[in-house]
């Protein structure tokens, strides 16, 4: 019992601090039981104000009830603070279409976030143990996981610690047999219906037995190191989104050079390629779990078949991704978007998410337009031509300043938008101009254009319209330049 408290006091000494009000989650079972048991035998070294918490699922009728009897006599026994939180967490799993076992856990810490919110405690301990640490990893492992999956249940997130992930349940239940301290019995917890029952009762006995006694100890050994390799993989991730990442509201872009890391040297011994895709899907999870506005899962098929859209997909090429984002290619780049704002973008609205205009007033050298809705800006300057035509990459690049009629406007395309491109015949839609360039149906809203007369002069990408471009009797040119903001 003494290496066992050592254990306990040791980890508390790191977690928490002399002063704090921690809340002890109690569910009645036996794990809870102990740990609230040995952090009142703690608190005085330590220096702490203890609380109780119990959360009623509803789950299983009166039994439920009498688990929190049991809860607030043990708490009103030893003279502490009781909080009770209540939710029917079967009608809640049903209303949102989740798993059950998901919705109580969500339910259970939400009620203990509030409690932390509300002042009355300054962190809460749970009683996870190396036991269920052992099942994690392995129900991970089962239905297949990466790093991240085989860290397991973590020590300490936020405002919740976890004292006995270290202990294994047998040394906690003959702790409570030492003490006399009776506890709950969950049936639902023998029902090998359930994965993790059948892990508990089925699997990891036989392991034991049959292959690794101390199969519980390397699986907790095993969460530890994968920890802190992720914990290393995810600086490094960071540090290549903070230089490459363009975040906006409701979406996220990143060019696929620099998702793939086709243009980085961090890595450049063998095995490059695959080291850079281990980056890039670490990413695309940290993109995506960032960004989604609701709960979804993303797996390893998921994140392959972002990968593989950005190693070879075309371009307005698709995906949708659980947890409400939708992925889409955009030429060289990848662009994650969540619900509203791809909606917005698919024109489900009836208002344009990018429509502007903007009119254009030539009387000085250099005119400069802000297009907020863009995130740029565009610069009219005025050049002599033809003494500086060298200011110009090729023929067609340059309006003629004199031909332009007004008014002259800056604005989004519009459907029934015409070009008459240099060297062709006549005027061609603008969509199917974008069409052939492969610009998907998403870039082109707010694609700017520039139209001279209600007729389109320039826009993005193309050579500026035959009636307006350039030539040898050309004495004064407009160059358009477009900048980020």
């Amino acid at each position: 019992m003494e290496a066992l408290m050592q254990r306990v006091l040791c980890f508390l000494q790191n977690t928490v601090r002399a002063g704090d009000r921690l809340g002890v989650a109690v569910s009645g079972g036996a794990d809870s039981v102990a740990l609230l048991l040995l952090l009142l035998e703690l608190r005085e070294k330590l220096g702490i104000v203890l609380s109780v918490l119990h959360f009623n699922h509803k789950l299983r009728g009166k039994l439920s009830d009498a688990d929190e009897k049991f809860v607030a006599n043990l708490a009103a026994r030893h003279g502490l603070t009781f909080h009770i939180g209540h939710a029917d967490v079967a009608a809640k799993a049903k209303r949102e279409k989740a798993n059950l076992e998901d919705a109580a856990r969500r339910a259970r810490y939400a009620f203990f976030a509030q409690v932390v919110d509300q002042g009355h405690v300054s962190c809460i301990a749970v009683a996870h143990t190396a036991d269920d640490q052992a099942e994690t990893v392995l129900s991970h492992i089962l239905r297949g996981t990466g790093i991240a999956g085989l860290g397991g249940i973590h020590p300490a997130v936020g405002h919740v610690v976890r004292p006995l992930l270290g202990v294994r349940r047998a040394e906690l239940r003959a702790y409570l047999r030492s003490k006399k301290q009776t506890w709950r019995e969950d049936a639902t917890n023998r029902d090998t219906t359930r994965m993790r029952a059948r892990i508990r009762k089925k699997l990891l006995p036989i392991l034991e037995k049959q292959f690794q006694p101390a199969v519980a100890e390397h699986l907790s050994t095993l969460a530890e190191l994968a920890r802190e390799d992720e914990a290393f993989l995810d600086v490094v991730a960071s540090e290549r989104m903070q230089t490459c990442v363009e975040k906006g509201p409701g979406q996220t872009k990143i060019p696929i050079g620099d998702l793939l890391a086709k243009k980085k040297k961090d890595f450049t011994t063998e095995g490059t390629e695959k080291r850079n895709l281990a980056i890039g899907r670490r990413i695309v999870r940290r993109i995506v779990g960032e960004l989604k506005p609701r709960e979804g899962q993303l797996n390893a098929a998921h994140v392959r078949s972002i990968l593989d859209l950005a190693q070879s997909g075309k371009n307005g090429k698709c995906l949708q991704l659980p947890g409400g984002v939708e992925v889409r290619r955009e030429r060289d780049a990848l662009v994650f978007l969540t619900d509203a704002s791809s909606t917005r973008n698919r024109g489900e609205e009836k208002t344009p998410s990018r429509e502007f205009s903007h009119d254009i007033v030539l009387a000085q050298a250099e005119t400069t337009v802000r297009v907020p809705r863009l995130g740029c800006a565009f610069r009219l300057r005025v050049i002599d031509w033809p003494v500086k035509r060298g200011e110009t990459i090729q023929r067609g690049a340059v309006l003629d300043r004199d031909r332009l009629l007004l008014p002259l406007v800056l604005r989004n395309w519009h459907p029934g938008d015409a070009l008459h491109l240099l060297g062709r015949q006549g005027a061609h839609k603008l969509k199917r101009l974008l069409n052939e360039k492969g610009v998907s149906r998403w870039e082109r809203d707010g694609w700017p254009v520039l139209t001279s007369g209600g007729m389109v002069a320039w826009t993005r990408g193309f050579p500026v319209a035959a009636e307006f471009a350039a030539d040898e009797r050309t004495r004064a040119g407009i160059v358009i330049a477009e900048e980020k903001l």
